[in-house]
């Protein structure tokens, strides 16, 4: 950093003089011409005779005079600078400076800065760079940290149940139990890094959506069927209202991840003998997929992080996940233009509604 300020000195003073000489000859020129024209006019109009004397006379006075107006419109020029164009190229780079260090935080203030400049567009867009850097740092920060909690979580479960396997002579009752622990955990951690994976695509648009024309209704039920052993162990009470020939164009693949995921939660956080609703309806140009279950509901300061990743309202929940998969579905919905949105109340249940553009064809 000291090597660049004394760069900058230097520079600095190269561009002094520079600015010094460039002023010289444009005053030099301009005074010059005007001279010799002031001269020429006069000596016509007066009929006066310039002797050689009376020339070098006046040359030396108009050199004196380029000399100072030089001079002169240099250090106006330089006081310009200082305050109009050095101020703020010193607030910036103070700030840039900031960011190199790791402080995100740091903003450039507009107070002293003409509004209508483009110094002030810069320290505008500045800020709002420093405003985002500042956003995706805190969730770079708490993403590691929500990994390595949810990793260190089924580690933790492997290497105890796997610690006490080892044990001579354990009963094949116990050690059917541990194996089975091993095993869900294992399974958790696998689901966790798929997880993560599917979203760090997402998230990086490494996932093009391959859009095909098919019926949503029969998607929606496809996937729901896929949970009946989970519902009939429950034993949920399942209701659907599907519109028949509901075509939508858009990627099958990532929607699927989205009614697993919708399912999934809805059978997870219903107690057992609730209910289970599912509905399609067609709306003008859009298709309309609600999914609602008679769970706990999610209390209104939870519904606002919903679709954070990492974030679980139900804490009582979270061995069954690892709350990636609202972070999922809000992506994946993102990605095909559609809208997701949540209502719910506390003891009675929730309501995830999808809105999708139905097929132009069908739509009309």
């Amino acid at each position: 950093m000291k090597d660049i300020r004394e760069r900058q000195k230097k520079v600095r003073w190269v561009f002094t003089v520079r600015r010094y000489i460039v002023f010289f000859l444009m005053m030099a020129f301009v005074i010059s011409c005007c001279m010799i024209l002031f001269l020429n006019m006069m000596s016509r109009t007066t009929g006066l005779v310039l002797t050689k004397d009376h020339i070098e006379q006046a040359a030396k006075v108009t050199f004196l005079n380029v000399i100072l107006l030089s001079l002169i419109c240099s250090v106006i020029d330089g006081i310009r600078r200082r305050f109009m164009v050095d101020r703020p190229v010193r607030r910036i780079v103070k700030a840039a400076e900031q960011i190199m260090k790791g402080d995100f935080a740091v903003r450039i203030p507009s107070g002293g800065m003409d509004s209508m400049s483009d110094f002030s567009v810069i320290a505008d867009y500045f800020n709002k760079m420093a405003q985002e850097l500042s956003g995706t740092e805190t969730l770079r920060t708490d993403f590691i940290a929500n990994v390595s909690h949810e990793l260190k979580t089924p580690l933790a479960v492997i290497q105890n149940y796997g610690t006490l396997l080892q044990q001579p002579d354990l009963p094949e009752e116990k050690r059917m139990e541990y194996a089975r622990a091993v095993t869900a955990a294992a399974r958790r951690l696998a689901n966790l890094i798929t997880n993560i994976l599917k979203l760090n695509k997402l998230e990086n648009q490494q996932i093009y959506p391959v859009v095909k024309t098919y019926d949503l209704g029969e998607q929606i039920c496809e996937c729901l069927l896929s949970f009946e052993d989970v519902w009939e162990k429950k034993n949920l009470e399942i209701n659907t209202d599907v519109e028949e020939e509901v075509m939508v164009d858009t990627d099958a693949e990532l929607l699927a991840l989205v009614w697993n995921n919708l399912f999934s939660n809805a059978v997870k956080f219903t107690d057992p003998g609730g209910k289970l609703f599912l509905s399609l309806k067609s709306e003008g140009d859009y298709a309309i997929v609600q999914v609602t279950d008679t769970g706990c509901g999610i209390p209104p300061e939870v519904g606002r992080h919903i679709f954070e990743k990492f974030y679980q309202g139900d804490t009582s929940h979270a061995s069954q996940g690892n709350g990636l998969g609202l972070a999922l579905v809000k992506r994946v919905i993102d990605i095909v233009g559609g809208d997701i949105s949540v209502s719910s109340q506390v003891g009675k249940g929730s309501t995830f509604t999808v809105k999708l553009r139905r097929k132009q064809d069908e739509a009309r």
